[in-house]
């Protein structure tokens, strides 16, 4: 597949996913679970299809390695999904996943003993700072919501810490996660598609855990108004609609970020990724009205420049602009 349709994949599914997600959260901020389980249960079913030939194709890496990684992907994907539960905007949830760079880099010192440029530092700092003034400017909004009296106003905010809490959790096992994976590649392969299924097929029985809630979910969505789809007519409930394209268009991102890591090298990847998540932000921020300020404009401008700059795209970026100058002239 040509690398410029890939990033379209990227673009269209990882976008329209995050709208899908915001239009479920807002009607029902618990349901959570029930998105992580459909995702994991869809790529599950697609995997055991094509991927492990309905069980017959053995795994490249030895199962217990995958049962390492798979506690540590389920509890990242599910924590995820629930700190949206404990009244963290979506705009929030975004820059706040963006601090992974952070979490690698911090983990990467601490276990395997990398050093980096003063470059790389710079880039974290910037980061950091980005991260820290959003997520104060907006403790700042839930700390001051005038429609909450005194007593559920520091309730709301306690519920606000704990979900910050959990993101921080989660940044935190999502490197530690990525860290692992490294050192398995390293010994037995790049192995991606096989690991995609065996991270998303072996949690599927954790998910009994959270059944009563995910049943309860189940119920609320099947007595939203009804909705019909386009062109086919079908008729649905309007919330397992949007659940469904949420389902479908993570699918699309997750295939669409696997053909770019093929066709492109890593730096390009990781700035698609990046103006992938920017493009989402702003469309969070205008389309559903998310209370953002110049301060949360200020953070995230740190985040995005802290973050190309990790990647080092300015110096991929000058060769190149060099090269365009130079075409008019040689012609």
């Amino acid at each position: 597949m040509h690398p410029a349709a890939a990033v379209c994949l990227v673009f269209g599914g990882c976008c329209s996913n995050v709208v899908f997600l915001e239009l479920l959260a807002r009607q029902f901020p618990g349901c959570g679970n029930i998105v992580t389980f459909s995702q994991f249960l869809f790529i599950a079913v697609e995997g055991f299809i094509f991927e492990a030939n309905f069980g017959r194709k053995r795994p490249a890496i030895p199962m217990r390695y995958y049962l390492i990684m798979v506690a540590m992907f389920f509890t990242v994907s599910v924590v995820n999904n629930y700190a949206l539960n404990l009244n963290i905007a979506m705009p929030l949830h975004m820059i706040f996943r963006s601090g992974s760079l952070i979490a690698s880099m911090a983990l990467g010192i601490i276990i395997l003993k990398k050093r980096y440029s003063m470059s790389k530092y710079t880039s974290i700092a910037l980061v950091s700072v980005g991260i820290f003034t959003c997520t104060f400017m907006s403790a700042k909004q839930v700390a001051s919501d005038s429609s909450l009296n005194e007593e559920d106003g520091l309730h709301v905010f306690l519920w606000w810490l704990l979900g910050i809490a959990a993101l921080t959790f989660a940044l935190l096992m999502s490197a530690r996660m990525g860290i692992f994976q490294e050192t398995l590649y390293k010994q037995f392969g790049k192995h991606s598609k096989e690991a995609l299924f065996y991270n998303h097929a072996l949690p599927l029985p954790g998910f009994l855990l959270l059944a009563p809630n995910i049943y309860h979910h189940a119920v609320l969505f099947s007595q939203s108004e009804p909705f019909q789809i386009p062109v086919i007519g079908l008729t649905l409930p309007i919330m397992w609609f949007y659940l469904l394209m949420n389902v479908i268009t993570q699918y699309v991102c997750i295939r669409g970020v696997f053909i770019l890591t093929t066709e492109c090298t890593s730096l390009t990847v990781t700035l698609v990724v990046t103006l992938r998540k920017f493009v989402s932000l702003i469309f969070s921020i205008l389309y559903f009205r998310n209370p953002f300020t110049a301060w949360h404009w200020l953070g995230t401008a740190f985040v995005f420049v802290g973050t190309l700059m990790y990647t080092e795209v300015w110096n991929s970026l000058g060769p190149l602009l060099a090269r365009w100058r130079k075409r008019p002239k040689e012609e």
